[in-house]
């Protein structure tokens, strides 16, 4: 198969488009051809020992983004006008924890171990969350873990995005308790499996951003060892 070769300043054309828009254009929508290439960077993201601890809902229904408009003060503009909107969920320690039928299976089915390997995978498993990196203290220590793997698809998410000519926002500004209420309510956390970890929004600059983008200078944040 021939791979594009993506040009360096193609890249970083896409990075300096890419802007946290507040409102977008309504009448603009995003073509589903496009939208199923973002979704695809998320479900081909990286993430820790292959666990895919996510699960992504797509927010068409008005009446759902109305709900989430009064909980969500960080979305004001983009609920509305969002061409897509977009709730990034976390497993929980229901899943995410080295002896779990989510992880069997992960590590079976969807990873492809040879059965005979599994026991000394989840010893391996169990080294990691207990031993190397501290996270099996409880519920929040483990979802925490399991949150900062959902940036991942996030980020990339926005970064092809952004390569299509389209924009986004990241958004954190909601009251995480609702949110959890109001998808519990609606069925949407598989029984306490999931949580919610972030949300953003997808669609065209319904105006150019009022302010430059800030950044610090390489030399501020890079430092080589050598």
């Amino acid at each position: 198969m021939t791979q594009k070769v993506v040009k360096r300043q193609e890249i970083l054309d896409a990075f300096n488009f890419r802007r946290a828009i507040k409102t977008f254009d309504p009448t603009k929508k995003i073509s589903e051809e496009d939208f199923n290439v973002i979704l695809e960077a998320a479900r081909l993201s990286p993430s820790s020992s292959g666990f895919e601890p996510w699960k992504f809902l797509v927010i068409q229904n008005q009446e759902f983004r109305e709900k989430l408009k009064e909980i969500s003060p960080g979305a004001q503009g983009h609920l509305p006008t969002a061409s897509h909107f977009v709730i990034i969920l976390a497993r929980t320690i229901k899943d995410t924890k080295y002896d779990s039928e989510y992880v069997k299976n992960q590590a079976l089915n969807v990873i492809g171990y040879p059965a005979e390997m599994y026991d000394q995978i989840k010893d391996m498993y169990k080294e990691f969350q207990e031993n190397q990196q501290n996270i099996l203290l409880n519920e929040r220590t483990m979802l925490d873990w399991a949150g900062k793997s959902t940036y991942i698809p996030f980020a990339n998410m926005m970064t092809v995005a952004a390569l299509l000519g389209i924009d986004s926002c990241p958004i954190e500004g909601f009251y995480r308790d609702k949110v959890q209420k109001l998808l519990e309510e609606e069925n949407l956390l598989e029984d306490g499996h999931l949580a919610v970890s972030a949300m953003v929004a997808f669609g065209y600059r319904a105006n150019e951003p009022e302010f430059p983008r800030g950044r610090k200078d390489m030399k501020d944040i890079v430092q080589w060892i050598k």
